[in-house]
C-alpha cells in the first residue's frame, strides 16, 4: 500500500511552466545566473549578453506591428549581418518587331540599380529595482517585452517616415520628390501632386484625393492604402460629394478598415500636419515600394551595476530601412502647385 502523501510544492521549488531555454532566461533576468553559452550571441557571455528567446522576440515582433503602422505594412526582411543589398531593375527586356527573313539586331539591356537601405542600431534600457525583480508575482518577460516594444515602436515609427538615414533608416517622406511621372522621373524620386492650394485643400478636395489615386499604375493599387495622421484623416472624414454622401465609408464588419475611395487608411502619427508645402499624406502600395531590413534577433544585457539599486536592460537591433520603388508610393503635397 503506497502511503506516500502528496504535499503541495513550496513556492521556492515550484515548476515553471515552459521549456528550459526559456527557464533559464528568466533565471537570467531575476537573478544573472548563468544560461546556456548555445544562446550566446556576439556579445560576450562574461558581460551577460545573450539572445532573447524566441517567445519574447516573437512577443516583441507583434507588439510593433501594432504600435508601428508602416512595418505592418511595409516589405520587412529578415538579415543575417549588419548590411543588406538589394538589385532592382527598371523594366524587362527591351524587344522589338522584324520580318521573317531579318536580321534580329541586338536590344537594349535592362539597367540594374542598387538599393542599400541605411542601417542603425536601435536600443532600449529600461530598469527595474532588484526588489521588483524578486517578486515572486512578477512576471519579468511580459514586463520586458512591453519595455522594449514601446521604446522601439516609437523610434523606428519616427524613422520609418521621417528618419534621416544616418545611423537610422531612411524614411520615406526623406526621399527626392518631384512632379514628373513614372515615365520621365529619376530613379528613386517620390512623385507628388499639389493639393491646388498653399497650406489647405482646393476647392473639391476629393476631386484632388481620386487624382493621386489614379497616379499610383494599375499594378501597384492592388494592395494600396492611404498614410496620414489623426489629424489630417479627421478633415478627410468630413469630405462629401455633390449628392452629400461622405467620401469616408465606416468598416461595417469586425477586424476591417474603414476605407477612403476604396482603399483602407492608416493612421501614423509621425506624419506631418496640413500646412504649407507638408507632404502630409502619402498613398502607395508600401509592400512593394519600401523595405524594412533587420536582423532577427534582440541582444540584451543585465546591468545590475551601473544604477543601484536599479537592474538595466539594455537590448539592441539593428535595422534600416529605405524607398526601394519610387513608383510604388505617391505623396500629396499642400501647395499650390
Amino acid at each position: 500500500m503506497d502511503t506516500t502523501v502528496e504535499r503541495p510544492a513550496l513556492d521556492g521549488a515550484r515548476v515553471i511552466e515552459h521549456d528550459a531555454g526559456g527557464a533559464a532566461f528568466d533565471g537570467f533576468l531575476r537573478s544573472g545566473a548563468t544560461v546556456e553559452m548555445k544562446a550566446f550571441t556576439g556579445v560576450t557571455g562574461d558581460a551577460g549578453g545573450f539572445a532573447v528567446p524566441r517567445e519574447i522576440d516573437a512577443t516583441i515582433d507583434r507588439l510593433l506591428i501594432a504600435a508601428s503602422p508602416i512595418r505592418g505594412i511595409a516589405n520587412v526582411v529578415k538579415v543575417g549581418s549588419a548590411g543588406y543589398r538589394k538589385l532592382v531593375t527598371s523594366g524587362g527586356t527591351p524587344s522589338g518587331w522584324a520580318a521573317e527573313t531579318a536580321a534580329r539586331p541586338e536590344t537594349a539591356t535592362p539597367v540594374f540599380a542598387e538599393i542599400a537601405p541605411p542601417m542603425g542600431e536601435l536600443y532600449a534600457n529600461p530598469s527595474a529595482s532588484q526588489a521588483m525583480l524578486d517578486d515572486a508575482a512578477f512576471d519579468v518577460e511580459a514586463w520586458l517585452a512591453g519595455e522594449i516594444a514601446a521604446e522601439f515602436a516609437r523610434a523606428e515609427g519616427a524613422a520609418f517616415v521621417n528618419g534621416s538615414g544616418v545611423n537610422r533608416p531612411k524614411g520615406f517622406l526623406q526621399a527626392p520628390t518631384g512632379t514628373a511621372g513614372d515615365a520621365t522621373r529619376a530613379f528613386g524620386t517620390l512623385q507628388y501632386l499639389a493639393s491646388g492650394a498653399a497650406g489647405d485643400f482646393a476647392a473639391n478636395p476629393q476631386e484632388r484625393l481620386i487624382d493621386l489615386v489614379q497616379a499610383l499604375r494599375a499594378p501597384y493599387r492592388q494592395g494600396a492604402c492611404f498614410v496620414m495622421n489623426a489629424a489630417t484623416l479627421a478633415r478627410i472624414r468630413k469630405f462629401k460629394t455633390s449628392d452629400g454622401a461622405f467620401v469616408w465609408q465606416p468598416s461595417l464588419s469586425a477586424g476591417q478598415p474603414a476605407t477612403l475611395l476604396g482603399y483602407p487608411v492608416v493612421e501614423a502619427e509621425d506624419m506631418p500636419d496640413v500646412a504649407a508645402n507638408a507632404l502630409a499624406i502619402a498613398f502607395g502600395n508600401f509592400r512593394a515600394g519600401y523595405l524594412i531590413a533587420e536582423r532577427s534577433e534582440t541582444a540584451i544585457l543585465r546591468d545590475p551595476y551601473s544604477n543601484k539599486p536599479f537592474v538595466n536592460f539594455y537590448a539592441t537591433k539593428r535595422i534600416g530601412g529605405c524607398v526601394t520603388n519610387a513608383e510604388a508610393i505617391k505623396l500629396m503635397k499642400f501647395a499650390a502647385a
